[in-house]
């Protein structure tokens, strides 16, 4: 395998402080693989995590390599693996759920209490020359899709996980609040699921061109004010042109896009929390109620890798678009990579190719 001075790795050592430095591999196992990443993406939580060191109740305690959006070439395979071949291209789920629990067993592994989840404290991630993961948590990619698309299998998978629980189909007018990365792979899930309208509203209008660019059916700009929810709700109606909002997917998830979720969707219809940017809310829970809005929570994905693949292979999904910036595996470029990120504005996907 070669020293482990070769293998190197970002590690996350405080706040704003990325350091590109050797990281020792764990033995691989029969069941395990080990890949050479060529492609991982920066998502929000990662920028979480290095600028305050935590992300919801998850606090970093000692340094951990970060990154989790991932794909790559396998080098070797452990003595029980039959499906994947070194040289074999994959895209890699990152959560290890613990198999045994009731929530595993059930298949709801996502919400298993013991899940290890790359670049979720303790665990580390997967922004390295080289990972050891579990040989069924990688998906070979078909020829046609390329590794840059199989590491955006993973934010495309809570866009088709939030579809999959709101039952979108080809009768459902959708209402997606916000048009950062996830919001925009949710539009992307939506229309492959058949939706015939999505909105999508965000305060950034940048954003909301490049959401009618990969197929929005209207966007609408919004401002962080509290009052203006009413008027707002009324443009949204107007936007969709009168027929209802059936589902909405909040992929912001502060009070205010949570109040304009439950306000904006029709009585009977669905509000699936997908974002989470406030622990905390205040929201018009009772009128909701009243009118039958039901709230699903949204915890990751699962079993998704198979059908994000099919979305990409049959061009059903396009993904590309969305991968705005990328960098090499320096330490310099590293940081300004994070920082790019961070800024937000015109940076949507960062991805880094190694």
């Amino acid at each position: 395998m070669g020293s482990c001075e070769e293998n190197m790795a970002a590690w996350l050592y405080g706040v704003n402080d990325l350091r590109v430095l050797p990281y020792k591999l764990p033995a691989l196992g029969p069941r395990d693989v080990r890949v050479s990443m060529k492609a991982v993406g920066i998502c929000g939580s990662d920028v979480h995590y290095l600028k305050t060191m935590s992300c919801g109740h998850f606090l970093v305690k000692e340094p951990m390599v970060i990154g989790h959006e991932s794909a790559g070439i396998i080098d070797e395979v452990g003595s029980e693996v039959t499906t994947l071949a070194p040289g074999d291209r994959v895209a890699l789920e990152p959560g290890t759920g613990c198999w045994r629990c009731d929530r595993c067993k059930e298949g709801r592994y996502n919400l298993c209490p013991d899940m290890k989840f790359f670049a979720t404290p303790p665990i580390h991630g997967s922004l390295a020359n080289k990972i050891v993961h579990p040989a069924d948590l990688c998906f070979k990619l078909p020829d046609n899709v390329s590794l840059e698309e199989g590491a955006m299998c993973e934010p495309l998978s809570v866009g088709v996980y939030a579809c999959r629980r709101a039952q979108i189909g080809p009768e459902t007018n959708v209402l997606v609040m916000g048009a950062g990365p996830i919001g925009l792979v949710s539009l992307l899930a939506a229309r492959a699921f058949g939706a015939p309208r999505i909105v999508v509203v965000d305060v950034d209008r940048n954003r909301l061109s490049v959401a009618k660019e990969v197929g929005a059916f209207a966007t609408v700009q919004v401002s962080t004010k509290t009052e203006d929810i009413e008027k707002e709700v009324e443009q949204i109606q107007k936007a969709v042109g009168g027929v209802g909002i059936d589902v909405t997917l909040d992929c912001v998830g502060f009070s205010k896009t949570m109040s304009t979720a439950l306000s904006a969707t029709r009585s009977g219809g669905k509000v699936c929390l997908v974002g989470m940017g406030h622990c905390d809310m205040t929201i018009p829970l009772t009128p909701a109620a009243a009118r039958e809005v039901d709230i699903l929570g949204v915890f990751r994905y699962k079993n998704t890798w198979p059908q994000c693949l099919e979305f990409l292979s049959s061009g059903k999904i396009d993904v590309k678009p969305l991968i705005t910036h990328r960098y090499g595996f320096s330490q310099e470029e590293v940081v300004d990579a994070f920082e790019t990120s961070a800024r937000g504005s015109n940076a949507i996907k960062v991805m880094f190719n190694l």
